[in-house]
């Protein structure tokens, strides 16, 4: 494919001479692809297993995927990492993920070359390679490839979207957001929805509308202009949020369970080809209870919460049709390479019992069935964020076992459709050859007949990792390219090689049989262990689901790949081995600028992300907010960090002070001042004086005594309990003079502004607190 191109400082071809009449122009030749060259268009699916696509095997209704898949190829035998940040990295580089240095999601980073979050800029992404022949470059919904500590308004932008080459976004940065009140940005900047969810705002078709807004917007100008389109919702990632009647469609379809469900997919996906005629389900998970053991509340409950993900599922497949259907309006789907992949396996986030929340699985929190069945008409809806218990996690991932951040193939092999009707003349079949995220890139590569640039803005790249899988496409007999395959998510070890897979899971083939009950911290030096004990080997040609452990009898052959397992993390940056959970987000990372006593915070800014904003988390603080009331008084947030799904805000409302603390949506703790504010300018200040020992791994922050001032006076205080212990909700950042996102406290609807002015809120975490001796007297005189 021949592409015109100019480069900067290409020789000029004319004549300058002493005058215009004496000279010839040659104008710079603009990069401009053939005539036909197809678009590319990626769909990223988030936590998606291979037993939920409709053309998988689910009874989840996917018509738009479907017809993809009927009209193009499924794949039975592609894998990614386990987690999304790396998958994604994979899916855009062609590189590994520890090249990448996305050993975790970038909030579980570390400072090894492997796994520091900040993917090199030697590892050239799709959109910057097509965007120097001539293609326009779009990525729409979830990004999650910035280190966390790059993502406020402070930059730097250089690993944002607009940053690795595209020349628009759309969506969130982060790993998830609230899909009613999304934390949304615009190409380099923060926006807002423009509707209420009351007035039937969702987070996919907003995104579905600007991805079809981006493309018309070239077509109408330049209509043979391709198109590179990274399409991403934030389903089937937790909070599975969507409107009441696409889950209703699903009323009791779960209620016989989630062996039920298992046994009716797998047996579709025999009959489907999908898994191998010898292939076999693989065993009930040691860490799953058997649905005949539940309770009738517990049934209704989960059976629920799977209703709901199912019709988020056929909600996201009804607008990735409205896409689709917009590219065939514009004649462009026949002639557009899609592919559609989901980024690990199905998610286990929810834990044994689900959730009306997940800040409460990042906060070491247990659930609680009384309060999940309490909330089961609202699961869907703004006021939760849910996700399903790992029953269905389970489930989702038949025939396979186990699930998302585990290297057995529940974890790591996913859905892959690929559909060019003008490029690929199967139709309807399945591909069982071997695959990996890294393989996408080089295959889009092949198929445009592009070879991957040595420098990409100057800077000199690193060879591609992936190989193609574009031979595959017209001969279904066509040897794997992909021979050899390493696999690394927090300590959980695996290796493909040739038909062959060696497992050695972390902590254990599941929690039950490790003695390591879930979210309990795991020590360091237990990784050690595992080399000597605890390697699997499974000859997967011939034993799909991974469900014989043949190492004792293949010694040899075990040994080789465990040494083979060595030899790739030798060559891209796998080691040192990092086995912790959860616990990996709560250490200490490189911020911006350094750790200080004072933050300053003003209105009318953009929202501070929370890896960003100051760490009030354990420890003693003041929030001072330096204000003008008018005459006649004010109300609004002075300071607001999270939503309803855990935080606190700090605001002014029927002229008294407020502060709030809503401990992860299962208790809300307020504090209103016992006088009025008065006109004029005023200090306002919060104190908050530990009174207690965090207790971190039953899910429980510090206990202290909250007090509120007006120009010093003391005006109220409360004991406070407990507070969060790690993470404070992920659906809203910190705001000053404002809370556009999912509300902390339902005593105020969003975006609730301050109507007085707002000169700067400061946030003290010095230690240095107001003492007021008067009060405490009187206080102590009280009690005796």
């Amino acid at each position: 494919m021949s592409l015109q191109e100019y480069q900067p400082g290409t020789a000029f071809s004319g004549v300058i001479g002493r005058t215009v009449d004496q000279s010839s122009p040659a104008w710079p030749e603009p990069v401009r692809a053939k005539k036909g060259t197809p678009n590319v268009l990626f769909i990223v699916l988030d936590d998606t297993g291979f037993g939920q696509f409709g053309c998988y095997g689910s009874p989840i209704k996917t018509p738009n995927l479907d017809a993809l898949a009927a009209n193009g190829l499924r794949y039975n035998n592609l894998h990614t990492t386990a987690l999304c940040s790396p998958s994604r990295s994979c899916i855009m580089t062609g590189r590994n993920h520890h090249s990448n240095a996305m050993a975790c999601i970038t909030e579980g980073s570390t400072g090894y070359p492997g796994s520091n979050g900040n993917i090199p800029f030697e590892n050239g992404f799709l959109s910057e390679i097509l965007l120097q022949k001539g293609y326009n470059t779009y990525a729409i919904g979830k990004w999650h490839l910035t280190p966390s500590d790059q993502l406020s308004a402070a930059g730097p932008y250089d690993r944002w979207p607009l940053g690795r080459g595209f020349e628009r976004y759309y969506g969130f940065l982060g790993g998830d957001s609230h899909q009613y009140y999304p934390a949304l940005v615009y190409d380099n900047h923060q926006v807002h929805p423009e509707k209420t969810p009351e007035e039937g705002y969702h987070f996919t078709e907003d995104i579905t509308d600007k991805a079809i807004s981006f493309i018309a917007d070239s077509q109408q100008i330049a209509p043979d202009k391709p198109f590179f389109m990274y399409y991403c919702p934030g389903a089937m990632h937790a909070p599975h949020h969507v409107p009441k009647e696409w889950a209703d469609a699903y009323a009791r379809q779960f209620d016989d369970g989630w062996e039920a469900y298992r046994e009716k997919v797998f047996a579709r996906q025999k009959e489907m080809g999908i898994v191998p005629p010898n292939a076999e389900l693989s065993r009930h998970d040691p860490d799953v209870p058997h649905w005949n053991s539940l309770s009738g509340d517990e049934k209704g409950l989960y059976a629920r919460m799977m209703e709901v993900f199912a019709g988020f599922f056929t909600h996201t497949d009804y607008h990735i049709g409205r896409l689709l259907d917009f590219l065939k309006s514009i004649g462009e789907f026949e002639n557009t390479i899609i592919m559609v992949i989901s980024d690990n396996g199905a998610s286990a986030e929810g834990g044994l019992q689900g959730s009306i929340n997940e800040t409460l699985f990042f906060n070491n929190v247990p659930q609680s069935l009384a309060e999940n069945l309490e909330k089961i008409d609202k699961l869907g809806g703004p006021e939760t964020f849910n996700h399903y218990p790992w029953g269905w996690t389970w489930a989702g991932n038949t025939p396979f076992r186990r699930w998302k951040r585990e290297t057995y193939r529940g974890g790591i092999s996913d859905p892959l459709i690929v559909h060019w009707p003008q490029g690929i003349k199967a139709k309807g079949e399945i591909r069982t050859q071997y695959a990996h995220a890294i393989d996408l890139v080089p295959t889009v590569l092949e198929l445009l007949e592009i070879d991957p640039p040595t420098t990409i803005k100057g800077v000199t790249q690193s060879p591609i990792e992936g190989v193609s899988f574009a031979h595959t496409f017209d001969d279904a007999n066509a040897p794997s390219k992909h021979i050899t395959q390493y696999f690394e998510m927090m300590g959980h070890r695996s290796l493909y090689y040739d038909g062959w897979r060696a497992v050695c899971p972390w902590p254990g083939p599941s929690f039950t049989e490790a003695g390591k009950p879930f979210g309990v911290p795991i020590s360091k030096d237990t990784l050690t262990e595992l080399d000597a004990h605890h390697w699997e080997l499974y000859h997967v040609t011939e034993d799909f689901a991974e469900n014989y452990d043949i190492a004792a009898d293949n010694r040899p052959k075990l040994i080789d790949m465990i040494g083979t397992w060595y030899v790739e993390a030798g060559k891209y940056n796998v080691l040192p081995i990092d086995g912790r959970g959860v616990q990996r987000l709560a250490e200490e990372r490189p911020q911006i600028t350094e750790a200080r006593n004072r933050y300053t915070y003003y209105p009318n800014t953009q929202a501070v992300p929370g890896n960003s904003a100051v760490r009030v988390l354990n420890r003693p603080h003041s929030i001072t907010a330096d204000v003008e009331i008018p005459q006649g008084g004010a109300e609004g947030v002075l300071l607001a960090h999270g939503g309803n799904d855990g935080g606190y805000s700090f605001y002014v409302k029927g002229g008294k002070l407020h502060w709030v603390h809503n401990y992860v949506a299962r208790s809300l703790y307020h504090l209103e001042s016992e006088e009025s504010i008065s006109e004029g300018r005023h200090q306002l200040r919060f104190e908050f004086e530990p009174t207690g020992q965090p207790d971190i791994p039953t899910g429980k922050g510090t206990p202290g005594r909250a007090q509120l001032y007006i120009d010093d006076k003391l005006v109220g205080q409360s004991d406070i309990p407990v507070t969060i212990p790690l993470n404070i909700g992920v659906s809203s950042g910190l705001t000053c003079g404002t809370a556009p996102g999912s509300p902390v406290t339902p005593d105020y609807e969003p975006p609730f502004k301050f109507t007085g002015k707002i000169h700067s809120v400061v946030v003290d975490v010095s230690g240095d607190l107001i003492h007021d001796h008067e009060a405490e007297m009187r206080t102590i005189m009280a009690r005796q």
